[in-house]
């Protein structure tokens, strides 16, 4: 069949066109997605997410409705310094400056400047009106400012004040020891935390100071008269809910009940609906920048109490585990920590790697899927793995630490254990033997280079893996440690770099990795 000139361009066109329309869909899927190809990996725990995007805000009326909560456009910068050693936990917060929108800041000073020449020419025709930002604005603009610091930090050859009289990260056992530092001078700079005020002790404003969740009421009393604390929640990035779950537990929990979860999980509830009724800043974000922090086992699961405390909030939590809901883009992993005397003292310190005449040491009980298989294995098998369900009379626990070049530290029904703080406090290299565990703080520590990691198919050759790390890379791992050892001492009150700064310092990142803004923000 003859066709025209026209009609024969067309056929030849119309697959073209369709192919385009094809490559155009993708690539705009692929700007929205996750993308792989971040500025930071990691080889420890090499989980990366894309920017944290917010819950659509509650579909109610009131004068709060501006402030809602607006997820930043997923966008991947280019690469630096070939992905090698960074922070895998910088990346989300780092990303989202990437936006293209200039900040409240930005915008005001080119008005004042755009002014400033007018005044030079014709008076102008019309009154120029300028514009005002409310508090909410100028907050997310100073944190835009703080993104954009730590993304210089992290060029290798960028060069900043990092002049710091007490401490300057350095080293293999963080990530990206300049990103950290330079993240942790602008947390103090600016980091301003409100403490809910209603709630009466004990189960409020409370918590055990001395038991393996001692890092509860530690991190609640210590928040009481924090330098980051702020009275002022308009001056606040965050929102601290000091609610203990031991304490929960302790006073609430009813073991004849068959619905024993309940009441414990009202009174989170109730709380919430307390200081949500009270305030507007929980709807305003959907609780996203809310935090709570808990070291008894069941924490992820009384936080469920709440479905936007559990999806939305910052969880500090010892208990860590991706099995259970804990996602590392927004949680927090924390240390557990046992302090019988309610204090450090006695507990920090260790002879030399020559002084250590056990190869490995585990006492504790029979629970759980791993501790098992560890005991099956290496009870009283082996005089260099000293492995015990109980030790010894007369035989001390410390002591035994103190003796031994490496420490088990198998989960137990759950994956949270002291036993890890306890290795580095005695110079004891930590042999973590766990499954869907995020270890404390690893979104700033490269646990791979103070500790071992041996997966649990790997227990009946744990003598051969521990005999096939040389002397002089043992003294590289314990050195460490007592470097990284820092980052998990507890003092009062709080010291720089210290656990309870450290814990803050992983919410701050998490408060970095979203943006509050209003409609008509910019």
């Amino acid at each position: 069949m003859w066709r025209s000139p026209s009609s024969r361009l067309l056929w030849i066109m119309a697959p073209l066109i369709l192919v385009c329309l094809v490559v155009a869909m993708m690539g705009r899927t692929s700007n929205t997605s996750f993308s792989g190809d971040w500025v930071f990996s990691g080889t420890y725990y090499p989980w990366t997410w894309p920017r944290r995007p917010l819950p659509p805000p509650p579909q109610v009326g009131g004068e709060h409705d501006s402030d809602r909560p607006e997820s930043l456009p997923a966008a991947v910068p280019p690469a630096v310094g070939g992905g090698k050693g960074v922070d895998p936990g910088l990346a989300a917060y780092i990303n989202s400056t990437s936006n293209t929108s200039a900040s409240p800041l930005d915008l005001q000073k080119e008005e004042e400047e755009e002014e400033a020449v007018n005044d030079t020419q014709a008076p102008p025709q019309e009154v120029r009106i300028q514009k005002k930002f409310s508090n909410l604005q100028m907050l997310e603009a100073k944190l835009g400012k703080a993104r954009a610091a730590i993304r210089e930090a992290i060029h290798p050859n960028q060069t900043y004040d990092d002049h710091d009289p007490d401490y300057v990260p350095t080293g293999p056992i963080y990530w990206n020891a300049k990103a950290f530092h330079r993240s942790y001078m602008e947390m103090e700079k600016q980091f301003k935390v409100f403490v809910y005020e209603e709630g009466d002790p004990p189960v409020f404003h409370n918590g055990p100071c001395k038991s393996i969740y001692a890092m509860e009421g530690n991190f609640i009393y210590q928040m009481e008269t924090s330098p980051f604390r702020t009275r002022d929640p308009e001056k606040a990035h965050i929102f601290f809910l000091p609610v203990s779950v031991t304490a929960i537990v302790h006073y609430v929990y009813d073991r004849k009940s068959r619905e024993h979860w309940l009441p414990m999980k009202q009174t989170v509830s109730d709380y919430v609906g307390l200081v949500a009724g009270k305030y507007p800043y929980w709807n305003r974000s959907s609780g996203a920048d809310h935090f709570m922090l808990a070291c008894h086992d069941w924490g992820p699961e009384i936080s469920k109490a709440v479905p936007e405390l559990f999806k939305n909030s910052i969880r500090a939590l010892c208990n860590a585990n991706t099995s259970e809901g804990f996602r590392p883009s927004k949680d927090v992993s924390i240390p557990e920590i046992l302090l019988p005397g309610g204090t450090m003292h006695g507990l920090i310190g260790g002879p030399s790697p020559s002084r250590r005449p056990i190869l490995a040491f585990f006492a504790g009980g029979v629970h759980g899927p791993i501790r098992p298989i560890v005991l099956e294995h290496w009870e009283n098998k082996d005089e260099d793995i000293q492995v015990h369900t109980y030790l010894p009379k007369g035989v001390s626990y410390y002591g035994m630490l103190r003796k031994s070049k490496f420490c088990i530290c198998p989960s137990g029904y759950e994956v949270a254990s002291p036993r890890m703080v306890e290795a580095l406090y005695t110079g004891c290299v930590p042999v973590l033997i766990k499954d869907h565990y995020v270890a404390p703080f690893s979104d700033v520590l490269n646990w791979k280079a103070f500790s071992v990691e041996v997966p649990v198919k790997d227990i009946p050759n744990l003598k051969k893996i521990l005999l096939g790390i040389s002397q002089r890379q043992y003294i590289r791992l314990q050195r460490r440690g007592a470097l990284a050892r820092r980052h998990f001492e507890v003092n009062v009150p709080p010291k720089r770099y210290d656990v309870s700064h450290m814990i803050l310092h992983s919410a701050w990142l998490r408060r970095l990795n979203f943006r509050l803004h209003g409609i008509e923000d910019i």
